[in-house]
């Protein structure tokens, strides 16, 4: 009992706690290749979104040929006790697999996790934002006309 006639609170526990039970989650989803150095743009993405959200716990997943895939960076961001979870697709182009695969695998994680709130965001390639940025490198490869 403290000297108000109240029992001490149990220290806390890194990791526990109202803070990390509400813990935002994002989850960059990469195709994959098979030649590691593939992912390299997107290990850059990854830390610059931690770097700029601290806070927040960030997984790079891969829908094939990598690890983590979807699946298993959602059941790690579950564990860590993240309530809401956003994957982004980092594709440019909406094909099978965004409207089919990955729909079906967030299903399978709300079914694992149903205490977690799972969201798709659009894939990037769809931003317009991204798509300025493109057009912009493409009007920057070729040099002015002179004069």
């Amino acid at each position: 009992m403290t000297a108000h006639g109240q029992a001490p609170h149990p220290p806390e526990v890194p990791g526990s706690g109202p803070a990390a039970a509400a813990a935002q989650g994002l989850i960059l989803l990469a195709h994959g290749a098979r030649d590691p150095a593939w992912a390299a743009p997107f290990e850059r993405v990854a830390a610059a979104v931690r770097a700029q959200r601290p806070a927040w716990r960030v997984s790079l997943a891969y829908l094939e040929l990598m690890t983590p895939d979807l699946l298993t960076a959602g059941t790690v961001l579950a564990a860590q006790g993240c309530a809401q979870v956003t994957v982004l697709p980092l594709f440019l182009g909406v094909g099978g697999h965004v409207r089919r695969d990955v729909p079906a695998l967030l299903a399978q994680l709300q079914a694992d996790h149903p205490g977690v709130h799972w969201q798709l965001a659009p894939p990037i390639g769809e931003h317009p934002r991204l798509l300025q940025a493109l057009a912009d490198i493409a009007l920057g490869v070729v040099p002015p006309p002179p004069g």
